[in-house]
C-alpha cells in the first residue's frame, strides 16, 4: 500500500428526479437535506465494502473518514445532511467517528490537512466540490490523465481513488466503479473537453 491513499466518494442518492420519496433522517423525519431509502441503501453498501474485513487492493479499509460538515460553516455557505448521513455506516462499521470539521467552501482547507495524513482517507463530499475545489488542490500542477472536470450528475456509485508513495511524490490515479447496487455501472464519467 502506498504511504498515502485518498478516495473521494459523492454522498448518496438524494431527493430528486431518478429517485422516488423524500430525504429522511436516521429517526425517519423527512428532511430535504438528507438521504433517500436508495441512498441509505448505498450508504450501507459502502459499509460493506469498506468495512467488511475482506477489503482488496482496489478498496482498502480506511484508517480515517472525512465528510462535509452536516451544518453550514459560513453564513450563507451550501451545507446537506447526505456526505455525513453516508459516511456515518462505514464509520460505525469500521468503529471510527467520521470527521466533520470541514464544509463545503472549506476545501482547501480539507486537503491541507489529509494531505499530511498516511494511510487511507476515505471523503464523502458534495460532487460538484470534488472536481472544482478538491481535485485541483491535490493535484496541484501535475498532470493526471482521465481525472475527472465534472461529476456526472446521475452518478453515485464512483470512488475517485489517488496515490503516491511519499509525501513529495507524484499521484497516480484510478476511477473505481465497485456496482454495489442495482443499476450501478462500471461506465467512466462522460469524456469533457478541458
Amino acid at each position: 500500500m502506498s504511504v498515502l491513499t485518498i478516495m473521494l466518494a459523492r454522498h448518496a442518492e438524494k431527493p430528486g428526479r431518478n429517485f422516488p420519496g423524500p430525504g429522511v433522517t436516521t429517526e425517519g423525519v423527512e428532511d430535504e437535506k438528507s438521504l433517500v431509502v436508495r441512498g441509505w441503501q448505498r450508504a450501507g453498501a459502502w459499509a460493506g465494502l469498506f468495512g467488511s474485513g475482506f477489503a482488496n487492493a482496489d478498496y482498502p479499509r480506511p484508517s480515517v473518514i472525512y465528510a462535509a460538515a452536516p451544518e453550514s460553516v459560513a453564513k450563507d455557505a451550501d451545507f446537506s445532511h447526505r456526505p455525513y448521513e453516508t459516511a456515518i455506516p462505514v464509520a460505525e462499521r469500521l468503529h471510527l467517528k467520521a470527521v466533520t470539521k470541514w464544509g463545503v467552501s472549506q476545501e482547501p482547507e480539507l486537503v491541507k490537512e489529509i494531505t499530511k495524513l498516511t494511510g487511507v482517507v476515505l471523503v464523502f463530499w458534495e460532487h460538484k466540490a470534488i472536481v472544482s475545489e478538491i481535485i485541483p488542490a491535490l493535484q496541484g500542477d501535475q498532470p493526471l490523465p482521465g481525472v475527472p472536470k465534472k461529476w456526472d450528475g446521475d452518478r453515485f456509485d464512483v470512488v475517485l481513488r489517488f496515490d503516491r508513495a511519499l509525501p513529495n511524490a507524484p499521484w497516480s490515479f484510478r476511477q473505481l466503479s465497485p456496482r454495489l447496487l442495482s443499476g450501478d455501472t462500471d461506465k467512466p464519467f462522460a469524456k469533457r473537453e478541458e
